[in-house]
C-alpha cells in the first residue's frame, strides 16, 4: 500500500517543481519512480559491503559516520561539502541496482554503491541514502543539505506567490 501511494505521489510532486529531499527509503522510492531498480539485499550482491547497522548497538553508534563517500565533482553535494569526500552513516539493506532515468549520481561509497543522486532541471530533487537528519546541528555537511533544501523551498514559494492563480470557479 505504501509503495503504491508513494510511487504515484512522487511524479505529481516533481512535475510542478516542488522541492524534494529524499532520505533513505525515500531515496530508494524516487529511484524506482524514475524507472530505476534496487538490489533488495545489497550486502548479498557481488562486490558490495554490508551497509546495514547493527540493531543491538546504541543509536549513537548506529547513526555515527561509518564510511566515506566520494562526491561528484561540480555536484550539489560537493559544493555543500566544499570538498570531494565526506563520512556518512549507513543504515540500509537495499541499494541502487540501476539508476532511474534523468537522475545524476552525486555520491558513491567505496564499494561503488550509489549513495546520492540529483535531478538536473525541473526544480530541486536530491536523494541521499544516509540519514543527514541525525544530529544535523553537529554536522556542517548535513546541515548544509537542509539549508540547500530550505533555500529551494523558499524559492519555490516565492515563484508560486508571484504567479497568478486561476480562481477555483474557472476550473469548475
Amino acid at each position: 500500500m505504501r509503495d503504491a501511494t508513494t510511487l504515484a505521489l512522487i511524479p505529481r510532486a516533481i512535475a510542478p517543481g516542488l522541492p524534494v529531499l529524499a532520505i533513505c527509503r525515500g531515496f530508494q522510492e524516487v529511484n524506482v519512480a524514475f524507472g530505476g531498480s534496487l538490489f533488495q539485499k545489497l550486502h548479498e550482491a557481488t562486490g558490495f559491503a554490508d551497509h546495514r547497522e547493527n540493531p543491538d548497538d546504541p543509536l549513537e553508534v548506529q547513526y555515527a559516520p561509518s564510511h566515506e563517500i566520494r562526491l561528484t565533482e561540480g555536484g550539489l553535494l560537493a559544493s555543500i561539502a566544499a570538498g570531494a569526500r565526506v563520512r556518512v552513516n549507513s543504515l540500509h539493506g537495499k541499494g541502487v541496482a540501476r539508476l532511474g532515468d534523468g537522475l545524476v549520481v552525486e555520491a558513491i561509497a567505496p564499494d561503488g554503491a550509489i549513495e546520492a543522486f540529483r535531478r538536473d532541471g525541473g526544480g530541486f530533487l536530491l536523494g541521499v541514502q544516509w540519514h543527514p537528519e541525525w544530529q544535523v546541528t553537529r554536522n556542517p555537511f548535513y546541515l548544509g543539505i537542509f539549508h540547500a533544501f530550505g533555500d529551494a523551498c523558499r524559492a519555490y514559494a516565492a515563484r508560486r506567490a508571484a504567479t497568478p492563480r486561476a480562481s477555483l470557479t474557472e476550473h469548475a
